[in-house]
């Protein structure tokens, strides 16, 4: 009993079933803990968030473009004073006195991740030197590495108006809070009679396969503002062709929100703008105004800022994806960042065709004859986002449809 062999057996027994202990300890409270704990646990750690392995291109960002114009110590950047100009919108208080900022100061745990001070839009005046040596280290959608000077200077030279500076004009709203419906496009909203409460909101934001007509009782009509990746919007324009979705939405008030997630969407937007045919790249001769109307004007188009992206990755949509052989490929659907979008612009946001709690109640789009299953992809963390809306509704920062 007490030779050393023996002693060092037990020694080894004793340290094997403590760290056998330990590491189900960290499995119970990671992975078997509530998704409501584990959300704010993920949403308070500490920034920078590293997205990708260096050298690993994100989609089709590592290709470099050569479509004239600018350098790198050229005369396309604007002076560094004018770096990460503040949006108009947020330079002057809202007298809306429960506003999306007052409830989330106001909750201790959210006054800690909101960073209303983060521009949201990117435009003209932010292609500063500073700016792009920074940006050019991430990946896309949260940088510039692996584009060419060229094609982002060229694109957001283009957006050089008071308009593409700021979401809305605040001032058109006066004397009150500017309320914005969000719609996704979930199941939940076949049946749901929400189309005059969706269509009552100062603002209205869609994206991706927003399929109205036919579905106006339960989806409304208004359509402020569309949000879309060109990959995105062409995706949708094929697979749900068959539920009536041939054309994005147009209109003369109507803006477009472009989520710069690929080189792709530096390029079309700039096509987009000039009213010509993309000149080189996967969408090589599409016409834009096939898309965005002939006669879509500089004003009518806003850039989310990779700063934002990354922030609201970072701070609201931490997934555990990142840390998995997808992590280069992941980020925020588009309805999470159209959402989050509006959260840091509006004043009062309520969500429509969200995931819920209750999700397998229904089809994946509330336009599907037949009911389908929600599909989860790789590069999306849907439950995640499931969590966060259902903490910010929680919190009455945000009203989330539910049934």
């Amino acid at each position: 009993m007490g030779s050393p062999h023996w002693k060092r057996l037990c020694l080894l027994l004793l340290a094997g079933l403590t760290s056998s202990l330990l590491l189900y300890s960290h499995y119970h409270a990671t992975v078997e803990a509530p998704t409501s704990q584990r959300i704010i646990a993920s949403l308070l750690q500490a920034e920078p968030l590293v997205l990708a392995p260096s050298g690993t291109p994100h989609g089709a960002g590592s290709r470099r473009w050569a479509l004239g114009g600018g350098s790198e110590g050229g005369n396309s950047f604007k002076p560094s004073a004018e770096l990460e100009e503040q949006e108009a919108s947020r330079k002057q208080p809202s007298p809306c006195l429960h506003s999306v900022m007052a409830r989330a100061k106001a909750d201790p745990k959210f006054r800690e991740i909101f960073r209303f001070n983060t521009p949201v839009l990117m435009w003209d005046q932010h292609f500063t030197l500073e700016t792009w040596n920074r940006l050019k280290t991430r990946h896309v959608p949260y940088g510039w590495k692996g584009l060419s000077v060229a094609v982002v200077g060229s694109t957001l030279q283009l957006l050089n108006a008071s308009a593409n500076r700021q979401l809305f004009d605040r001032a058109a709203f006066p004397g009150g809070c500017v309320r914005c419906a969000v719609v996704g496009n979930g199941g939940i909203l076949n049946g749901s009679r929400q189309g005059k409460a969706i269509d009552s909101h100062h603002l209205v934001f869609r994206l991706n396969g927003a399929v109205i007509k036919g579905f106006e009782e339960d989806v409304g009509t208004k359509v402020s503002f569309y949000g879309f990746t060109v990959n995105t919007m062409k995706n949708s324009l094929i697979s749900y062709q068959e539920y009536g979705f041939t054309q994005i939405p147009q209109g003369k008030d109507l803006k477009y929100i472009f989520i710069p997630s690929d080189v792709r969407d530096y390029v079309m937007l700039k096509s987009a703008i000039q009213g010509s045919p993309v000149p080189e790249g996967s969408d090589k001769g599409d016409q834009p105004q096939k898309y965005f109307g002939p006669e879509a004007s500089a004003e009518k188009f806003k850039m989310l800022h990779p700063d934002f992206l990354q922030y609201l990755t970072a701070r609201f949509l931490r997934s555990e994806i990142l840390n998995t052989q997808y992590g280069s490929l992941y980020m925020p659907s588009t309805g999470a960042l159209m959402l989050l979008t509006a959260l840091h612009t509006c004043d009062q946001v309520s969500a429509y065709g969200f995931i819920t709690a209750n999700y397998e109640q229904f089809s994946d789009h509330y336009y599907e004859v037949e009911k389908k299953p929600l599909v989860f992809y790789a590069n999306h963390d849907m439950m995640l986002e499931a969590a966060l809306w259902r903490s910010l509704h929680r919190a009455g920062i945000i009203t989330l449809y539910q049934r």
